[in-house]
């Protein structure tokens, strides 16, 4: 059992952190339309990553999220390495099984997502965390959408270029038109929905301190 109420909800968080950010890799490899541009749909799982960020943040600092982050790089390399394995063991051959060549055509892209969503995620989380204590420090307690909104900002201008970059532009993917467009449009639609979503903060910790100071 845990020792204490913050134990479990950093666990709590933690396992919402993880998770999203591990199907966020594995279907990283589809691209859909926003208008005229495209985007990886591995987009969509990231916005409840910055709100699990912010709140651990809040009651964990800088050291939670950086030993978080480092567990959750860890276990996306991890996924990497099962993908390379499950790559090269050969299918079985029939109607209506999943071929080699099917099974390539969905994970095979997601192995360069992968590498590129780490190096990503990594830099995205070290400047968000940085800016988020960046502004904490000088607002206290107060302005919680401010040091929310204002890490994702910035942070999430880096992961969605890199990511990008890696997974798309550098395997030849996507022209460089194609990328600088694509990596803008995932930005903003990241950055709006991470706005919509400040609200979750806000109800996070509410029910966090209700949970932690509950009799």
């Amino acid at each position: 059992m845990f020792k204490s109420k913050k134990d479990t909800v950093y666990v709590v968080l933690a396992g919402i952190f993880i998770t999203n950010a591990v199907v966020a890799e594995l279907i990283g490899g589809k691209l859909i339309h926003v208008g005229s541009a495209v985007m990886s749909v591995g987009i969509l799982p990231w916005p409840v990553v910055f709100v699990t960020t912010d709140l651990i943040n809040e009651y964990f600092g800088e050291k939670g999220v950086r030993k978080l982050s480092l567990i959750t790089a860890s276990l996306i390399a991890y996924c990497f390495v099962l993908l390379y394995a499950a790559l090269k063991i050969p299918a079985v051959n029939g109607p209506n099984l999943v071929s080699d060549a099917q099974f390539t055509a969905v994970f095979g892209q997601s192995m360069w997502i992968i590498v590129g969503s780490i190096t990503a995620f990594m830099v995205s989380q070290l400047i968000d965390v940085s800016i988020f204590h960046f502004v904490k420090n000088r607002t206290g307690n107060k302005m919680i959408w401010l040091r929310s909104t204002g890490s994702t900002v910035i942070s999430q201008l880096f992961d969605s270029f890199i990511v990008l970059g890696i997974a798309f532009w550098m395997t030849g993917k996507m022209t460089t038109e194609v990328f600088i467009i694509s990596a803008f449009t995932g930005y903003f639609v990241k950055l709006i929905i991470a706005i919509l979503l400040t609200p979750l903060i806000y109800l996070g910790h509410s029910l966090i301190e209700k949970y932690i100071h509950a009799n």
